[in-house]
């Protein structure tokens, strides 16, 4: 816990709890039909977007998946904006016409959530292209889960990646399932960091199920990337809680398995270590917890009230 600082702790404390309640708080409004079309959530992955995005500059971009909420939240939206999203509202991020899978931000260097299984890989790729194009010090993260690495775009991105020696963090949120199929059954090689050799980059095993490992790992590799300009692949063991999306029942999973990764929280292991280190208390605790369910109250009320985006708005931004 030296390395972090109890500064640096508390945010990401405060990070994963807002993460943790807003998914929550999505999970709630699609049952309840405010939410339509897909939602995934990222409730029990929290430990890795933290670690990894706390090491980023205002110069550095960003991508992933549909699993996509938590990046805009940790990156600077504000929990009404992307709830707004959401919720397909005028005032959401994308301005309601991006959803619960493509959540964006220009301001941010969020390239966003893609919907297409692996189709943000070769984004990732090009902002990584592009900072080295322009002479930038920077660096891109590309987030999938392990279902992705069995496509084209995948083993296509590293290829160029290491070819071009551009300066990109391929990140594996291996979360055991590529939607209702263990990777046990999926893929030949589950540890997707043995990858990395075969395209000539460093490849890294991260515990995401640990906010601290997650952190310290990840600032040697993005600084290690950024040095020298090339690329890596990091796989990260993870666990989602919630089924592959809120229609999900998850009915492939046994209730010990589930129960046994929960115990793993990385919320609540971070909290204890926190604690140990007397940089917070169980009093504190429950103050940051109640701030972020009023915060999130506070975006789905903001949401329900936003109007919905005019008709005029369906052919703007349709082209630069």
């Amino acid at each position: 816990m030296k390395n972090i600082g109890k500064e640096k702790a508390l945010q990401m404390l405060e990070q994963m709890v807002r993460v943790r309640r807003f998914e929550e708080g999505c999970l709630k409004s699609y049952q309840q039909k405010f939410i339509t079309g897909f939602c995934h959530t990222y409730i029990g992955q929290e430990a890795v977007a933290v670690g990894a995005m706390a090491h980023l500059t205002p110069t550095d971009a960003y991508v992933t998946s549909y699993r996509c909420h938590a990046q805009g939240l940790i990156g600077g939206l504000s929990s009404r904006e992307v709830m707004a999203e959401m919720f397909g509202k005028i005032t959401g991020c994308v301005r309601g016409k991006g959803g619960s899978m493509h959540v964006f931000s220009k301001k941010n260097n969020y390239l966003g959530g893609h919907g297409i299984v692996g189709g943000q890989i070769p984004i990732g790729l090009g902002a990584a292209f592009a900072l080295k194009y322009e002479g930038k010090e920077g660096v891109a993260l590309t987030f999938f889960g392990d279902g992705a690495s069995m496509q084209g775009t995948f083993h296509e991105s590293l290829n160029l990646a290491s070819l071009w020696d551009v300066p990109v963090v391929f990140i594996c949120e291996n979360n055991q399932y590529g939607m209702g199929t263990s990777n046990e059954r999926a893929l030949a090689n589950p540890k997707v960091s043995d990858f990395a050799a075969a395209y000539k980059m460093k490849g890294y095993e991260v515990d995401g199920m640990n906010l601290e490992a997650s952190y310290n790992s990840f600032g040697e590799i993005i600084a290690d990337c950024k040095k020298n300009s090339r690329p890596a692949l990091v796989n990260v063991t993870t666990y989602r809680y919630q089924g592959h999306s809120v229609s999900d029942a998850g009915l492939y999973r046994t209730k010990d398995e589930v129960k046994c990764w929960k115990e793993k929280d990385p919320i609540n292991s971070f909290y204890k270590s926190m604690e140990e280190q007397g940089w917070i208390d169980e009093e504190g605790y429950k103050a940051l917890d109640k701030e972020m369910k009023a915060e999130v109250k506070d975006a789905l009320d903001f949401a329900k009230e936003s109007p919905w985006p005019p008709m005029d708005e369906l052919t703007n931004h349709v082209y630069a």
